[in-house]
């Protein structure tokens, strides 16, 4: 599953998001720009997804992320789904290490805040989750923009 933030309007980022999944071998579903808290959690508690990623361009992902991730780590249907999340995290425009933490400490399984190797990265997690999906054949819902 893609999804933007509620504070980001961007989509190029989130289609492109997708075509990386699909490439992997990922079946998506993307929620699109500006999805509220509560859509998220929802959509992931009625769809299940593997793989949550969620990203940001607009540079208050850090502060939708803090917000949002640890609701969906409070939900033990969500207790084997990987969430991911990246982008432009903040406003600064630096890359950070706190921030990255706290991400983590919130309940994201990994950041990506544009450090180098980080498409491969997320190109090579993609993959893995394709292939233990493949292993464990749960059907997936068909990709679809909101």
């Amino acid at each position: 599953m893609v999804s933007g933030v509620a504070s980001d309007s961007h989509t190029w980022n989130l289609v492109f998001l997708q075509l990386v999944c699909e490439e992997a071998g990922l079946d998506v579903v993307n929620l699109g720009p500006c999805v509220p808290d509560d859509l998220l959690v929802g959509e992931c508690v009625d769809q299940r997804p593997d793989l949550l990623v969620i990203s940001s361009v607009n540079g208050h992902g850090y502060r939708d992320g803090l917000r949002v991730v640890p609701r969906l780590r409070a939900r033990p249907e969500l207790a084997g789904t990987r969430i991911v999340i990246g982008g432009r995290l903040g406003v600064t425009g630096r890359r950070e290490d706190g921030p990255a933490a706290r991400l983590v400490a919130a309940g994201c399984d990994r950041v990506f805040d544009g450090g180098p190797g980080d498409l491969e990265e997320f190109r090579a997690l993609a993959a893995e989750v394709a292939s233990r999906t493949a292993d464990g054949a749960a059907s997936r819902a068909p990709v679809r923009l909101r």
